[in-house]
């Protein structure tokens, strides 16, 4: 076994974290992925103070630490200033570090995701490019989404964004970034 429990505690978001869990629930509780998830922080928490290696290895190859969403609600309400989100996050490193985020079904989206949003930085030099999202493959989005296809560019002009624009803006166009062609860099 690699003492994952060990490897663990040099992350640090691992040590910033876990203070002293009193198993008290209430981060469970502010979750909004326990709404929707069989998910449970204070779990996860107690399952990893634990120190055992294969209740760890366990949670490194499941889905459920890809469930939360990094909100930090776990955070503003721990009596003990735990944070959950920030041991998940070490858990996520380590089941990508040692590879066990393959045998999840969600750890394997994340790769995908990662992958793309990656290249379309950069490609387009957006993290979301419009054009790269469409219903057909991604249906979860929804009609709201093909709403915003359709009128983006009214959407982003209400809300001060220069998506595809020259000048400056959260969404420089691409084409003006001397370093950037093509998806390659030039040097």
């Amino acid at each position: 076994m690699n003492n994952l429990y060990e490897k663990l505690m040099l992350d640090f978001r691992f040590e910033e974290g876990l203070n002293a869990c009193m198993n008290c629930g209430v981060c469970t509780a502010i979750c909004p992925a326990a709404e929707f998830y069989n998910y449970d922080p204070r779990q996860i928490v107690d399952t990893v103070q634990l120190m055992d290696d294969r209740e760890i290895e366990d949670l490194l190859k499941s889905d459920v630490i890809w469930y939360c969403g990094e909100c930090m609600s776990c955070k503003t309400r721990c009596p003990r200033g735990n944070a959950p989100g920030l041991i998940i996050m070490a858990l996520r490193s380590l089941s990508q570090e040692l590879g066990y985020f393959v045998e999840s079904e969600k750890g394997r989206q994340q790769l995908a995701v990662k992958r793309t949003v990656g290249q379309w930085i950069l490609d387009y030099g957006y993290c979301l490019y419009l054009e790269g999202v469409k219903t057909d493959q991604h249906p979860e989005q929804g009609p709201v989404w093909d709403w915003i296809q359709s009128n983006y560019k009214e959407v982003y002009r209400r809300l001060g964004a220069n998506y595809q624009g020259e000048g400056p803006g959260s969404f420089v166009r691409y084409l003006k970034r001397p370093w950037m062609r093509s998806g390659k860099y030039l040097r």
